[in-house]
């Protein structure tokens, strides 16, 4: 069958490429009656292409299209994967793709066992198809929960309950339709489909000795004035449908309506509630709709910056600029203070009046608590829930987004890859000046993420412990921020720019090996250049990073991970003494030290001022910090 619509070619002014196994012009069902409702007079250039003539050229020619796919079971499903990952696109779901036999009940009554497709690569494929969509839309509540108990992801997609959809012309022909005078018949719906169960609906007419009428091959038009005049419809489905137009066509129309459980939206309460509640539901479905699907084209999703404050002024944290680059680019900035006791809440207070983005909270925890150091997984998860963009922007406010980056960030959530809900971004850390730039850490850290209700922060659930007050705390591995599922606490997968070569080139330069720091230096200023990212000032004042070794991050590590540190000369990694023997002066002289002989240190050992720390230097400094 050659396509009526439209050459298999994308238009130019094409906006939305409707996709489907057939149309209304092929044929009156369900499934078709609703997308032709919903598309029609749409102020969008819409180009319908049938399923089967979907191709690899075809995605590629329509790439920068929004698709919309309805029943597409004569597509190949080989192209799926190109789809999830290049196109934006929706789905309406009018029954159970993941089937072959697109109905569980169907299938069981077939192959003589149950279903069990979900767990097949039939199934695999269209169910991570309709996870990556942009929207994902049901017929009825029943039905996505079933999909929901199949694929437990598919509840981190974002999917709506559409219902059928009906056109204008349909309310009027219902208000004109005269229902006061009835038959005693109940129409029965002589149908070839197995699901529709023609022989049980005439079985239970028999059984109660209701007359009935056997309807066929009647136009729309015909078949509602067949409804106005009858009794009512009795409709048995063998297997579960999911939001049947005729019942809901039945109800509107005066009639008794004999049916099953099969019906899946017989229960929702929009349906069985009185006829005025349910057209000004089924009115509100299209626009409902559209209103969705616009915000997808138009793309243009918000920002929502997040970040956590405590005594930043005694803590000589650049945490003005800090907020201030936030609020340069992000729709939303949400600031959670702990109970700062040294101005800088009163600071925060200030910026919020000059800048209408910037919202300030508190968040006062028990900082002396023994797992205080789990408070500051705790304040992000508490910060984030306050977010309300589409896109979530993490950073500590001694991290710091470059004037020339917000642009790019902006440019990066239109175009978020579909799959990912985070993706890592680049850290530029600065040693003691911005002469040095280490390599003796990784340059990325979790950053960008997608506003879902199922991230947050936290230490993943196989590194949490429990001590014997009945208190978590985390085994090595975890800082206690991590970004984990609410439902499970287990990680969730980050996408990331930092490959092999990258890793291997950076170990390289850790090892002196001739020309790798350069080469280093050159992959780490391409991916600068091009991706936004952070410069984090934390070991920039060298001076003040030793001393919070002495005064705070001992006790924070035995907080966290439950392991004594006592306080000895073979602990300290900076000085051969105890802490409380090191004094303010050593700490300056020190700190010199760092600066000038090395390029940065990870004081897991001793510092050994004879083997040498590689560094590279970064042409690109936020002007805020000069």
């Amino acid at each position: 069958m050659n396509s009526p619509f439209d050459t298999l070619s994308i238009q130019d002014n094409t906006e939305i490429i409707l996709v489907s196994d057939l149309f209304s012009t092929d044929i009156n069902g369900g499934a078709e009656l609703t997308t032709e409702a919903i598309f029609e007079n749409t102020e969008y250039n819409v180009q319908r292409i049938y399923s089967k003539d979907v191709t690899i050229d075809l995605l590629e020619e329509g790439y920068k299209k929004y698709w919309i796919f309805t029943n597409f079971s004569e597509m190949n499903l080989d192209i799926i994967p190109t789809i999830i990952e290049n196109l934006k696109y929706s789905v309406i779901e009018y029954d159970y793709k993941f089937c072959k036999y697109r109905s569980i009940e169907k299938h069981a009554h077939f192959e003589g066992s149950e279903c069990n497709c979900h767990k097949e690569q039939h199934g695999q494929i269209v169910s991570r198809f309709y996870h990556s969509a942009k929207s994902l839309w049901f017929m009825s509540e029943a039905q996505r929960s079933i999909y929901e108990d199949k694929f437990a992801f598919i509840k981190d997609t974002d999917s709506y309950v559409l219902s059928s959809v009906f056109n204008t012309q349909f309310f009027n022909t219902i208000s004109s339709l005269n229902t006061n005078i009835k038959s005693n018949k109940y129409v029965v719906l002589n149908a070839r489909s197995w699901i529709k169960d023609t022989k049980s609906s005439i079985s239970w007419c028999k059984e109660n000795n209701e007359e009935f009428e056997l309807v066929s091959d009647l136009s729309h038009k015909e078949f509602l004035t067949k409804l106005s005049k009858s009794k009512g419809i009795a409709y048995f489905p063998s297997g579960n449908d999911t939001c049947p137009r005729m019942i809901i066509e039945a109800k509107l129309l005066g009639c008794k309506i004999q049916t099953n459980d099969n019906v899946q939206h017989k229960h929702e309460t929009w349906f069985s509630g009185n006829n005025e509640n349910c057209i000004k539901y089924l009115q509100e479905r299209k626009s409902v709709f559209w209103e969705r699907i616009r915000k997808d084209i138009e793309n243009n999703p918000t920002i929502s910056g997040y970040t956590t404050t405590l005594d930043c002024i005694d803590q000589k944290y650049p945490f003005e600029e800090s907020i201030l680059s936030l609020v340069s680019f992000c729709d939303q900035v949400i600031v959670l203070d702990g109970g700062s006791k040294d101005g800088t809440f009163e600071r925060l207070i200030e910026l919020a009046e000059a800048h209408d983005s910037l919202q300030i909270h508190t968040y006062v925890r028990d900082w002396n608590d023994t797992r205080f150091a789990l408070h500051d997984g705790a304040q992000k998860a508490a910060a984030r829930k306050l977010c309300s963009s589409d896109f979530c922007w993490q950073q500590d406010v001694d991290e710091i987004v470059h004037e020339d980056d917000g642009q790019k960030i902006k440019n990066l959530v239109k175009h978020f890859p579909n799959t990912m809900d985070l993706i890592a971004l680049p850290v530029v850390e600065f040693w003691g000046s911005h002469e040095k730039v280490r390599v003796d850490v990784n340059p990325w850290k979790w950053r960008l993420s997608k506003n879902k209700d199922y991230i947050t922060h936290g230490i993943p659930q196989k590194l949490r412990k429990t001590d014997v007050d009945g208190k978590i705390y985390s085994l090595p591995g975890s800082d206690g921020c991590d970004y984990i599922r609410k439902d499970t606490g287990n990680p969730v997968y980050c996408g990331n720019f930092y490959n092999n070569e990258m890793h291997e080139t950076r170990i390289k330069a850790l090892s002196l090996e001739e020309n790798s720091i350069e080469r280093y230096q050159e992959l780490i200023m391409k991916v600068v250049d091009n991706l936004p990212g952070v410069f984090h000032y934390s070991w920039f004042d060298l001076e003040r990073k030793i001393k919070t070794y002495k005064n705070y991050w001992t006790k924070h590590w035995q907080s966290m991970y439950n392991i004594e540190q006592i306080d000895t000369a073979e602990n300290n990694m900076f000085f051969d003494k105890k802490w409380e023997d090191v004094t303010d002066k050593e700490i300056a002289e020190l700190a010199i030290q760092l600066k000038e002989n090395t390029g940065g240190w990870i004081f897991h050992n001793k510092i050994d001022f004879n083997k040498p720390t590689p560094h590279i230097k970064i042409d690109k400094i936020p002007k805020i910090m000069l």
